[in-house]
């Protein structure tokens, strides 16, 4: 089975792009979901924040409180890859596990910093979703209801995209002038090829 990363930056749509995968049959893992998550359950990963960042950080039940941590980190970049060098480890355990279990001819990945967190070394193909720069920060004002400069802050957190997109092994552009559906079923059916050659290729060795 290939394990195969979804990308692109804030606002590119490369959610949406996912869930059209899933649509076609292919589990997706949500990195920010389940770290968000795993930040709830992981006892080993819970204690290292609470060592790094204070017991406060989460609330009588032992949930995160992610507004406080959010506080700590947002405007310190050291405490931001502090955070992320505890964090992205425990994602990518989690992610293998996932995977494992698994039994469709690929999976999805789907992660906005795949590259930063080097998760990227545990998968065999990176697909980019791509969207020009002014359409992305539309996206994120209208989704999040939040200013231009917010937006912009967000974005200079993150690899730049175009060194992001030249990084993956295939583009789908998310511009709303190409179609994005015909894109992701041509990409379906070059992956499933794919991994029937994978397979086959194992099953000669074996």
């Amino acid at each position: 089975m290939l394990k195969i990363g979804i990308t692109g930056g804030i606002g590119s749509g490369k959610s949406t792009v996912a869930r059209i995968f899933e649509l076609l049959g292919i589990p997706v893992y949500y990195a920010d979901t389940a770290a968000k998550d795993i930040m709830n359950r992981d006892p080993a990963l819970k204690a290292q924040v609470q060592e790094h960042f204070g017991a406060g950080v989460y609330d009588e039940h032992g949930q995160l409180i992610r507004q406080r941590l959010g506080n700590i980190v947002f405007n310190d970049q050291e405490k931001l890859q502090l955070l992320n060098s505890l964090v992205h480890p425990a994602t990518i355990r989690d992610s293998e596990q996932w995977a494992a279990r698994q039994t469709s001819p690929y999976v999805l990945k789907e992660a906005a910093l795949l590259f930063e967190s080097e998760a990227f070394h545990y998968l065999d193909k990176i697909i980019g979703v791509s969207a020009p720069e002014h359409l992305r920060i539309h996206r994120v004002m209208q989704r999040d209801k939040v200013s231009r400069n917010d937006v912009f802050a967000r974005m200079h957190k993150q690899m730049d995209e175009t060194i992001k997109m030249r990084l993956c092994d295939y583009l789908i552009f998310n511009d709303e002038q190409q179609m994005v559906i015909p894109q992701v079923l041509a990409l379906h059916e070059q992956l499933l090829a794919l991994s029937e050659q994978a397979s086959g290729a194992l099953t000669a060795k074996s």
